[in-house]
């Protein structure tokens, strides 16, 4: 279930907890009169099933409470109540499918922004990478693609063109590309160091590498299995699956592709290089296309289930009355 703490302005309290009532799936209903000071407002509290939370926070935004007061919204890992397992229970569809948009966006703008903390860990996975791609070493590969933070702003970029945000697209595609241009700068800067202290070796690189050749060489499946793991990454940060995501971040080549791509410019193999930035290219463009898609479908899903909602709720007799107090 999900908390709402809202500050809202007297004149609209009626309205809100009205709203809240009509509402399925909501419960423990709280209002304190004037406690807010800063905004001045009336504070008013309730829970409600993630499945009802879209339908809730969307009604809240349309008598502009987030404009004159304030809406705040936590998960609850744990509820002990007959009237919440009511609630849930009464609420449409599963939890794990809804989607609360807002918190998508918040989620996504704050993982796509530009940060040095951002920049640190990109440049750290793709070092990683290219330890991995010299040494030819399956497990520093794993453990790289596991660090890289590069689908935050792809998600960002997602979430941007189905919100038909441009500000969040801009500034997620610029951390996407300043964040790989800069481990790419830092990771060919690291490799002429390797290799003067005599760890990497252009030997090493040309030789036939059974566990990371493929990284340079893109095929169809390459695209493939981006499609699949931007679809997989999407679901899992919309849903309660968020430990879905680190199985996606080891099943795309992105940072060990720019980490070879670092590694063979460091040594002016540029058909590696170039392959490298084509697979890059791939899969990059495979998990924004997948994600986009998921999310439209995502949007159509709601749609149409809040036309439901409202059409039940429009039927007289049906017995929706809203929170179960």
């Amino acid at each position: 279930m999900l908390h709402l703490r809202m500050i809202v302005p007297a004149d609209r309290t009626a309205a809100a907890v009205a709203l809240i009532d009509r509402t399925v799936g909501t419960t423990h209903v709280v209002v304190l009169p004037g406690a807010a000071r800063e905004p001045a407002g009336d504070v008013v509290m309730c829970d409600v099933a993630r499945e009802a939370g879209q339908e809730l926070i969307h009604g809240m935004r349309d008598l502009k409470i987030d404009q004159d007061g304030s809406i705040a919204v936590q998960d609850i890992d744990l509820s002990l109540s007959n009237r919440a397992t009511a609630a849930e229970e009464e609420a449409p569809g599963q939890a794990a499918d809804a989607v609360i948009w807002e918190q998508l966006t918040d989620a996504t703008h704050e993982e796509s922004t530009l940060t040095i903390t951002y920049s640190a860990f990109m440049i750290l996975a793709t070092m990683i990478a290219a330890c991995g791609v010299v040494l030819d070493n399956a497990i520093l590969i794993v453990g790289a693609m596991a660090v890289g933070p590069e689908f935050g702003p792809l998600a960002g970029i997602c979430t941007g063109i189905v919100r038909r945000s441009a500000r969040l697209v801009l500034r997620s595609s610029y951390a996407l590309v300043v964040g790989f241009a800069a481990a790419i700068v830092a990771t060919t800067v690291f490799s002429l160091g390797m290799d003067a202290l005599g760890l990497f070796s252009v030997e090493k690189l040309d030789a036939p590498r059974v566990n990371t050749g493929f990284i340079w060489k893109p095929d169809p499946f390459s695209f493939v299995v981006a499609l699949l793991a931007g679809a997989a990454g999407t679901l899992s940060l919309t849903s309660t699956k968020s430990g879905a995501l680190i199985g996606v971040a080891i099943s795309v080549t992105t940072v060990p592709a720019g980490a070879n791509a670092a590694v063979a410019l460091s040594y002016g193999q540029y058909a590696q290089m170039w392959g490298s930035v084509e697979q890059l290219a791939l899969n990059l463009t495979g998990i924004i296309l997948a994600g986009t898609v998921t999310l439209v479908g995502q949007v159509l899903l709601w749609r149409t289930q809040r036309g439901r909602w409202v059409r039940k709720a429009r039927t007289p007799g049906n017995g929706v009355g809203g929170g179960t107090g």
